[in-house]
């Protein structure tokens, strides 16, 4: 939990989101089934899943583009109604698929976001300034936004939201089609924010990586939760070193791995995974059992929030 979640629930204080039993379904099938966490202010909180996994029915939800059909959303302690324009105005939402107008200035795009929510213009034009400072972009504010590359339009995205200072901001998937640079500098930014004015962030992800930048995550699988804690609570659920074997035959490795070593493993993106508290000396093992030319790699690393995601749910994050 971040700093900012200790204090809130050392001093009593409501949670900034509250979502209680959240589920959906699209006919017969069942998107989202019965989801419940909180996030507290000034916290980065990751739904993380791969696709199908409940994370865009979610977001949709605490968006208020999808109905509540079962379970209780609260906003600072008060109930919500994701269709209630109230609720609505103090979230902040950008979602995966690009949306600036790309015939615009990057400060264009802002004056534009600034007249939809409303505020007035003496107002917008501090906020707009502070918000292009905020995002490392004065310089480049008066281009226009189709020479920006794909992280400044993200860093744009996440300003316009910004404007009508949101307590809530939801983020679809904001690492598609940014490089690794880019979004380590958005992800400084955001935790700036949260530090700073106590913003709440929700962020969807299928990136493992993404996910570590979050305070708590929620794994998702099949529309249902399953696991939540911090990314060192998470990890601890896997047994100390994770060995990785590739080969053309995985569950022939598998299964030679299981009855010589005595070892349990599981197949995951074609790669045999095997958990160990002492992995540098289950590596030499492995390697020992084949023949040259049959093993592609062994190796060995601590594990990721990928490795909890398969051994929670048997798949990987890109199943």
């Amino acid at each position: 939990m971040s700093a900012a979640a200790v204090a809130a629930a050392s001093a009593g204080t409501a949670p900034r989101l509250c979502a209680e039993g959240l589920s959906h379904r699209f006919g017969t099938r069942t998107a989202l089934d019965g989801l419940s966490f909180t996030v507290a202010p000034g916290e980065i909180f990751g739904l993380l899943g791969p696709n199908g996994a409940g994370k865009t029915t979610a977001f949709r939800i605490l968006a208020g583009l999808l109905p509540q059909q079962a379970g209780i959303l609260a906003l600072d302690g008060r109930t919500a109604d994701g269709g209630d324009s109230s609720y609505r105005a103090h979230l902040g939402v950008v979602f995966q698929d690009p949306s600036l107008d790309l015939k615009l200035t990057g400060r264009e795009n802002l004056r534009l976001g600034a007249a939809l929510y409303g505020i007035p213009r003496a107002v917008a034009t501090v906020r707009i300034d502070a918000a292009l400072s905020l995002m490392a972009l004065g310089d480049r504010a008066d281009e226009a936004a189709s020479k920006y590359s794909g992280g400044m339009r993200r860093r744009i995205e996440i300003a316009r939201v910004l404007l009508h200072e949101p307590s809530l901001l939801l983020l679809d998937e904001p690492g598609r089609g940014v490089d690794p640079d880019a979004l380590r500098r958005i992800w400084d930014q955001i935790g700036a924010l949260c530090a700073t004015r106590g913003l709440s962030v929700v962020v969807t992800t299928h990136q493992p990586e993404e996910a570590e930048r979050c305070h708590r995550i929620a794994i998702l699988d099949g529309g249902r939760l399953a696991a939540i804690g911090t990314p060192d609570e998470l990890r601890a659920q896997v047994a100390g070193d994770v060995i990785r074997v590739r080969g053309d035959r995985p569950e022939e490795i598998r299964a030679a791995i299981v009855e010589r070593l005595g070892l349990g493993g599981r197949v995951v993106d074609g790669e045999v995974v095997l958990e160990s508290p002492r992995g540098h000396e289950i590596v030499p093992r492995v390697a020992e059992l084949f023949a040259a030319g049959q093993l592609a790699s062994v190796s060995t690393s601590r594990p990721t929030l990928a490795d909890v995601f398969a051994k929670l749910t048997g798949r990987g994050l890109t199943s």
